[in-house]
């Protein structure tokens, strides 16, 4: 009796031990994990035409903030859990540079511009000044033309910018102080700029535009696109191309090198839906032409694009992040 049970209990062990071995075998999903760090309207977008092309129960989409999800590409490298990335494309770089991690793409995307072949740009952010127009006349202070000229004495107070601490639209800013006036100088503008900002810094990108059309500040720093659209809808708001320049940022789509090749090679078609088929719905959020054929109104073409003398990377934003905290 004693034999029978023990025999018994040892095969439900077995049993037991053998189903935990075959259960940790297969794999917890079959689901292509996707982090971004776009902003609602892009994921929306991206996750539309996923669904639209048969890919709706395939991924699961993660969002992150630029430099937590910067942190994780820099930090895990191909380890990490993601199979897809949309990420600003300096950081995709960087990552690469350290972790060679991202897959070369195996499709063409027609892009207007020459990029890395492990990635293509799904979006693109232009700076720009942007004034809220009733403000400016009932505070009697003059219309901007230049990011200089936001460190007068009359707007003092009146002024609202992204810290590049927390936002990569500050960026924008920065590139363009540092490019038209040396850092020397530049020290100088954005010292006075930040004082006459006060309590108007800002964490997030879009803040600036916030405090603009609430006509908290009459003038601020950021996406050039969000003020074209306030003043398409008749909203106070006008947009101003500063001499200094305006400066661009990419986001992009890159594909997680991973030893199980048909998880990848599903991660590659959702690469290239989304920057064909989801490209149509951003450019009403993102109006910036990547692509041959793409068009954008006249009022979404900055008059003084320009770029960057250095490559953006992560060494560069980091030397710029310094910059502005010496500004301080």
């Amino acid at each position: 009796m004693k034999r029978s049970l023990k025999a018994i209990i040892l095969c439900l062990i077995s049993v037991f031990m053998l189903v935990a071995v075959v259960g940790c075998g297969k794999k917890t999903s079959d689901k292509v994990v996707i982090y971004t760090n776009a902003d609602d309207e892009a994921v929306e977008a991206m996750k539309k035409s996923l669904d639209l092309e048969g890919f709706k129960d395939k991924y699961t989409l993660k969002t992150f903030g630029t430099s937590e999800l910067g942190g994780k590409l820099m930090a895990e490298g191909d380890k990490i859990e993601a199979g897809l990335i949309t990420m600003s494309s300096y950081f995709i770089e960087s990552a690469q540079n350290k972790n060679d991690m991202f897959e070369k793409l195996s499709f063409n995307t027609k892009a207007l511009d020459k990029y890395q072949n492990y990635y293509s740009p799904i979006l693109g952010n232009t700076g720009a000044i942007f004034v809220n127009t009733k403000v400016i006349k009932e505070k009697g202070v003059s219309m901007p033309k230049s990011v200089k000229d936001l460190t007068k004495l009359e707007y003092k107070g009146l002024v609202s910018i992204p810290n590049i601490m927390d936002s990569s639209t500050a960026w924008l800013l920065i590139q363009s102080i540092i490019s038209e006036y040396g850092e020397d100088e530049g020290k100088t503008i954005l010292t006075n700029l930040v004082k006459n900002c006060g309590p108007h810094v800002e964490s997030s990108g879009s803040g600036p535009i916030k405090k603009v059309r609430a006509g908290e500040v009459a003038a601020g720093f950021g996406l050039r696109h969000q003020a074209v659209s306030d003043n398409k809808e008749g909203k106070p708001i006008d947009y101003i191309d500063p001499v200094e320049g305006n400066y661009s940022l990419k986001e992009a789509v890159a594909v997680v090198k991973k030893k199980d090749k048909d998880s990848e090679k599903l991660a590659m078609d959702m690469a290239k839906v989304i920057t064909t088929k989801a490209r149509k719905e951003l450019l009403k959020y993102y109006p910036v032409a990547l692509y041959e054929g793409e068009t954008v109104d006249d009022e979404n073409k900055p008059k003084n694009s320009k770029s960057f003398k250095e490559p953006l990377t992560l060494d560069l934003l980091k030397k710029h992040q310094e910059f502005f905290k010496a500004a301080k």
